[in-house]
Formats: C-alpha cells, structure tokens, sequence
C-alpha cells in the first residue's frame, strides 16, 4: 500500500523546488520537476552526473511528456505505446526550446511511462512527469531500497518515498524511438 502522506511530501517538495527519491521498476530513482533548472542541476550535482548525458522523464501517461517531444509517425508512435505502461525507456526527438539540462547533448530524450504504482500515484499527484535518473553517484551501483538511497545521499533529499522496487532486475531497456535501435538492453 502506498502512502498517500508520503506522496503529498514528495509532491510539496517538487512544488518547491525539492529532489526527491521514489521507487522505480527495478532501482530507485531521483527526481525533480523537470522544468525547474536549479532541481535538475541539483541532482546533478549529487550523483557527480555529467549534464551531456541527459535524463530520463518518467510520468503515469503519455499527455504530461508531449510537452517536451516532436510528433512521431503513427506507426513508430505506436511501437512505443505497445511497450507502456511499463520498463520501457525511449529515446524520442525533442521540441525546440527543451532544456540541454534534460536532454543533455542530443537532440532527442529518453522518456518512460511507468506501471509502477508509486510512479504512477507520485505523477498523477503532481499533475505531470518528472525527472527519472538511478538513486547513485556516478559509477556506483543503483540504490535498489530507501536505506542505499541514505547511504549514498545521507540528508541531501528533501524526501525519500518509503516503498519497494518492481519486479525488474535491471534498470529499464532503452530504445531509439526512431530507428528502434536498442541503446541499453533489460
């Protein structure tokens, strides 16, 4: 059962600007509202992340990420709705105007909508999607429960989602949306 007292903090944080920790489909993950630059430069900062690298954006629906994307084709938006809800990450090109801060050096950004529970409950609580990137600082393992999550940041979130993981071994598969070309495998 998920703690709706939990979501409203982690909610109330992101409303100000806060990093949070949540779980995810196989790791916990720390987000941010993505439109805010000083969150997003936050986390990465705490996971020594380097900005051209990019971020995921997770969210319990696809509406909340066509903000930030590029109409597709029917047929290849169609191969990428077959895979959600679910562990499906895919790279998708990007309107002009977003954030390198999101997208990193590319022209594109990964994006996921989530199955999990808590993902789904966390984004429909905070009206749109956020940033998803593993609970870790750069070449550590993905924090997979809440006390790696505090091992690795102590008191540097402002809340951290008490909940489990999904049922994936490995951080999500992700994808060219374009040319279906697999960048990480399951």
């Amino acid at each position: 059962m998920i703690a709706q007292e939990q979501i409203a903090r982690a909610v109330n944080a992101l409303q100000h600007g806060g990093v949070i920790a949540y779980p995810t489909e196989s790791v916990f993950g720390l987000g941010c509202d993505p439109d805010n630059p000083a969150a997003v430069r936050r986390i990465l900062e705490l996971k020594h992340r380097p900005a051209e690298k990019g971020l995921i954006l997770i969210a319990a629906s696809f509406p909340p990420l066509q903000k930030y994307l590029l109409p597709l084709g029917d047929d290849l938006q169609q191969r990428v709705f077959a895979t959600w809800p679910g562990p499906y990450t895919w790279l998708w090109p990007v309107q002009d105007g977003v954030s390198s801060l999101l997208r990193g050096q590319y022209a594109s950004l990964a994006v996921r909508v989530s199955a999990h529970p808590v993902v789904v409950a966390l984004c429909d609580a905070w009206g749109g999607a956020i940033v998803s990137t593993s609970a870790n600082p750069l070449g550590l393992p993905p924090a997979r429960n809440a006390v790696e999550v505090r091992e690795y940041f102590d008191d540097k979130l402002d809340v951290i989602i008490e909940a489990e993981v999904g049922g994936s071994a490995q951080p999500t598969e992700i994808r060219d949306a374009v040319t279906n070309r697999i960048i990480r495998p399951a």
